[in-house]
C-alpha cells in the first residue's frame, strides 16, 4: 500500500495533478468595466469611433465546457457617445438609433463554439430598431480569479473580449449609406463578477 501511494504521488508531481472540474458560474457585467465600442468609416476620410456608456447583462460561464456558456446583454441606445455632442444627438434621432422609440438594443447568445485554448466563437441574436438578426463574435477569455484588492472583497471576476462586424442596413439603419459606412466593427471588453455573499458588497457588484 505504501508503494502504491508513493507511486501515485510521484505520478501526480510528474504529470501535474488535475483540478476538479469547475462548476459553471453566474456572473453579472461589472458596469464599471464595460466597453462596448464601434467603428464606422466617414466619407472615406477617416474612421469614427464611438461607444455606449450604459449597459447591463449576465454571463453563465463554464470554463471546462465553454459550449455550455451563455450571455445576455441590454444596451441603452441613448448612451451612445462619439465624443461630439451634436453628432450624438443626431445619432439618437430616427435617422439612426431612434432612442425615443427604441430605447434599448439587446443581445442573447444562441451558440458557443470553442476555437482554441482561450478563444471561442459566439453566435447570438441582436435586436436593434425592432429587428432581430444573427451576429457572430470572436471571443477571447482572459482570466478568472478572485479580485486581488481588499476593497473588492475577493469577488470572483472573469474577463472577456469580443470582436465582430455587422451591417447596419440589416437592421433598417440606412441613412447616409454609402457616405457613412454600412459595415460596423464591434469592439467589446467586459468583466463579469459573481455577486454572492460578502462579495455582493464589492464596488464591482454595486456599480
Amino acid at each position: 500500500m505504501r508503494l502504491i501511494t508513493t507511486t501515485l504521488l510521484a505520478a501526480g508531481i510528474a504529470f501535474g495533478a488535475l483540478p476538479a472540474a469547475a462548476e459553471p458560474v453566474n456572473l453579472k457585467l461589472d458596469r464599471s468595466h464595460i466597453y462596448i465600442g464601434f467603428q464606422v468609416t466617414h466619407i472615406g476620410f477617416s474612421t469614427v469611433h464611438g461607444r455606449f456608456n450604459d449597459a447591463t447583462g449576465e454571463i453563465t460561464f463554464d470554463k471546462d465546457k465553454p459550449e455550455a456558456s451563455a450571455v445576455s446583454a441590454t444596451v441603452q441606445t441613448k448612451s451612445v457617445d462619439t465624443n461630439f455632442e451634436a453628432r450624438d444627438k443626431h445619432l439618437r434621432t430616427a435617422d439612426f438609433f431612434d432612442s425615443e422609440k427604441f430605447p434599448t438594443m439587446t443581445f442573447k447568445s444562441t451558440k458557443v463554439e470553442k476555437t482554441g485554448e482561450n478563444t471561442g466563437r459566439m453566435t447570438g441574436e441582436l435586436t436593434l430598431l425592432g429587428v432581430t438578426k444573427p451576429v457572430t463574435l470572436e471571443v477571447k477569455f482572459t482570466r478568472i480569479a478572485e479580485h486581488p484588492f481588499p476593497a473588492y472583497k475577493k469577488v470572483l471576476t472573469a474577463g472577456f473580449s469580443a470582436r465582430g462586424k455587422i451591417k447596419r442596413s440589416d437592421f433598417g439603419m440606412t441613412k447616409f449609406i454609402p457616405a457613412l459606412g454600412d459595415e460596423i466593427e464591434l469592439v467589446i471588453d467586459v468583466e463579469g463578477v459573481r455577486c454572492e455573499g460578502e462579495a455582493a458588497e464589492s464596488p464591482s457588484c454595486k456599480a
